[in-house]
């Protein structure tokens, strides 16, 4: 059942829908469901956890391998024959062959990238849902708004619950595109594609010094407006700003060209990936001039924060997990509002030790075969959840 309800304005509109409260069977065949979901939810955090220890442990591995044997090039303008096949570390501008045209624009410069991005105003749908129970039945309130905003991918329309008075155009009529150069070097030496694309510190380029392009195109700001009014767009219209990536030369409004720090496998004159004997791929990018041993602190602290972050991710998604499982034991009570609640408590509390517990030791054995003393401690680590939560239940009273 749906009923509607409209706030007098076209821009937001209310709808109301309604059914009836499940029973106990559906509700618990939901829960069924939801104890699927949380088994693999489950299976698949033992992977995560397991699988991101030996990466972590592999990158660090691999990053000491590579500061025992890189060398600094002291010149990199010219290239020694002797430094062929080796890790090397050096330091310098970036430069390019040519610069990067946008002819539609008329813009040009002197960059590793040139990106181009197009936004179009349209109409943009929110909508803020809440549910209630009322005369036995479940009803849920669903609040429209539509306002006009500059994005950068199309909205479709069609997808809003009420398009009429709020379509936008199917597609664009400019679209966004990025522009790398094809030949990018640091002094004499060529940088891979991989290396290349590490450039991506993009900063919008000012049009202060630009003219307008064409006549139905206005420049305002650092934007070109496709729109007769741009103060006052219309649905459709469209604005262009432009960002650019790895400075090569120098430029009177810009600056002198970006310095980038590089630690890659020298193969002639070009600079490509170093494969360490643990598997893992050595070629960094750095901004700036920065020493050896600072790129590879900065690799560690970016592996420790890699670590950190996909654990959390896998002790989450084993939470999640059990949660899911243990939740028919919350379904089977929901009868009672008090033992409901106090069930709720327990079951989040028995997934928070298990979870923790269990995560500990996937860590301790993902470590077993790199360092068998930190993973004996670890696994001993993961007992303390069960104990705490163990020496908080009240012993049974003696008869």
């Amino acid at each position: 059942l749906q009923q509607f309800s409209d706030t007098g304005s076209r821009k937001e509109h209310v709808k109301i829908t309604s059914e009836s409260k499940p029973g106990f069977l559906e509700r618990l065949s939901e829960t069924s469901g939801g104890m699927l979901m949380g088994l693999v939810t489950f299976l698949l955090s033992f992977y995560l956890l397991f699988t991101n220890e030996g990466r972590a442990l592999r990158t660090a591995k691999s990053l000491d391998e590579g500061l025992s044997l890189v060398i600094h090039l002291d010149s990199i303008h010219s290239v020694s024959q002797q430094n062929e096949g080796r890790l090397v570390h050096l330091a310098g501008s970036l430069s390019t062959s040519k610069p990067l045209f946008d002819p539609s624009y008329g813009l040009s410069i002197q960059a590793v990238k040139l990106k181009r991005n197009v936004e179009m105003y349209q109409w943009v749908e929110y909508e803020d849902s809440t549910e209630y129970e009322e005369n036995g039945e479940i009803k849920k309130e669903t609040k429209y708004s539509y306002n006009t905003e500059w994005k950068s991918e199309v909205v479709n329309s069609r997808n809003f619950d009420r398009e009429i008075g709020h379509k936008n155009p199917s597609a664009m009529a400019v679209e966004s595109f990025t522009a790398v150069s094809p030949n990018v070097q640091v002094g004499s030496f060529v940088l891979s594609k991989g290396l290349v694309d590490k450039i991506d510190d993009f900063k919008q380029l000012s049009l202060s010094n630009l003219e307008d392009p064409h006549a139905d195109v206005t420049r305002g700001g650092d934007y070109f407006y496709h729109s007769e009014n741009p103060r006052r767009p219309e649905v459709g219209d469209l604005r262009v700003s432009f960002f650019y990536a790895g400075l090569s030369g120098d430029d009177p409004h810009l600056g002198s060209a970006d310095k980038v720090t590089v630690i890659a496998r020298q193969r002639g004159d070009q600079l490509v990936p170093y494969h360490t004997k643990s598997g893992e791929v050595l070629q960094i990018l750095y901004p700036g001039d920065l020493s050896v041993e600072e790129v590879f602190q900065k690799e560690h602290e970016s592996n420790t924060m890699k670590t950190w972050a996909l654990r959390a991710a896998g002790w989450l998604a084993m939470f999640v997990g059990i949660s899911l499982m243990t939740r028919i034991f919350y379904t089977l009570v929901d009868w009672f509002p008090v033992v409901r609640d106090l069930v709720n408590i327990g079951l989040k509390a028995f997934a928070f030790c298990v979870a923790s517990s269990l995560s500990l030791l996937t860590i301790s054995v993902g470590w077993l075969f790199y360092r068998p003393l930190w993973a004996l401690l670890i696994g001993l680590l993961s007992v303390v959840p069960i104990v705490v939560a163990k020496s908080r239940v009240p012993p049974k009273k003696q008869q």
